[in-house]
């Protein structure tokens, strides 16, 4: 176990920026989310969840796909180029880390999305253990450890200063070229920092959340249910909770007219919208209670059942928190678990 004292963080991030890209919490205009390093940035390492998740760096937001335009009487197709330069992804928190598990399991998967990969490829992700998890947090109940996130490098940060563990051989690479900043030090109070985190989630109240019902195996039952006519109702088909979850990997394919050419880009999309999946002959989910069911079907029955049990849920409670209904997966799957009763 290794530490780096908190005057040398700022040390830290240049000598990383120097050599590659850097991404982590930036705070701009009063929110923090995950942005390129710069000297002037307002690095806010302290904050426990951005606005956004960090899957921006793997599964960009908008991204362009390739170019078309005239050249004499022929048309040219010009492709983006894949990334090829190596980044690093610093301040994730273990439910974002396993969000990027789930978008594994869809961009990696044959055919293999080529744009994704090269980002995989090219990023290395340095974790940050959850110092003080809050009241919306219920990652446990996917099986997330925040005390002791899993990534290329885990860290703590303690009274201000960073400790540090490689754990893969990008991890292993990445340290060595901070190796200068780099003390060695015992890991009591990593491990008591580790008690302490586990010892808040145990009191959180969604922590002993119940997924019993939930699986791959329930698809007519919970479909059929009548419980989604009520729940829906407060729903304002905003998109909300698609935009902040790590989770959600949905995205349209658009063109744009340059003047000189046609842009084709992909950009984030919402199975939340009355548009999303739009077909010549209309959409296939017509009402806003079918929309609102297959968001969470999707990520509680569809998902696992085609991913040998992984729920496409972190726990992460991003739409615990911005939800304007405060309609979210918690209520959902409490609302079954009491049949339709008070939550």
């Amino acid at each position: 176990m290794v530490k780096i004292a908190k005057e040398n963080l700022s040390a830290l991030f240049r000598m990383i920026a120097a050599k590659q890209e850097l991404y982590l919490p930036v705070r701009i205009g009063g929110q923090a989310n995950f942005a390129v390093w710069k000297e002037d940035a307002e690095v806010d390492l302290e904050v426990l969840k951005t606005v956004k998740s960090p899957k921006d760096a793997f599964f960009p937001q908008s991204e362009n796909l390739y170019n078309c335009y005239r050249e004499g009487k022929k048309i040219k197709i010009e492709p983006e180029a894949l990334k090829d330069q190596d980044f690093v992804v610093f301040g994730m928190r273990a439910c974002d880390i396993k969000g990027v598990e789930v978008l594994d399991k869809v961009f990696l998967a044959e055919p293999v999305d080529s744009f994704y990969a090269a980002r995989r490829k090219h990023g290395t992700i340095v974790a940050m253990a959850c110092h003080e998890p809050e009241e919306t947090c219920f990652c446990k109940v996917f099986g997330v450890d925040c005390a002791e996130p899993v990534a290329d490098v885990a860290t703590w940060m303690i009274d201000g200063d960073l400790y540090w563990k490689a754990i893969s051989e990008k991890g292993e690479a990445l340290t060595k070229t901070v190796e200068s900043l780099l003390t060695v030090t015992e890991e009591e109070k990593v491990e008591a920092e580790k008690a302490a985190i586990r010892g808040i989630v145990e009191k959180l109240p969604y922590s002993d959340l119940s997924l019993e019902g939930w699986n791959g195996d329930v698809l007519m039952e919970k479909f059929e249910s009548p419980i989604w006519e009520e729940l829906y109702k407060p729903c304002l088909a905003c998109g909300t909770c698609t935009f902040v979850c790590p989770t959600c990997q949905c995205y349209d394919i658009k063109d744009y007219d340059t003047g000189h050419g046609i842009r084709r880009y992909r950009c984030w999309d919402s199975c939340m919208y009355s548009d999303f999946t739009m077909m010549a002959h209309g959409n296939n989910r017509t009402s806003q209670m079918q929309r609102f069911r297959q968001r969470f079907m999707h990520k509680l029955v569809y998902f696992p059942a085609n991913n040998g049990g992984m729920y496409s849920c972190v726990g992460c409670g991003r739409c615990v928190e911005k939800c304007p209904s405060s309609l979210n997966i918690v209520k959902v799957i409490k609302a079954f678990q009491n049949q339709g009763g008070e939550n």
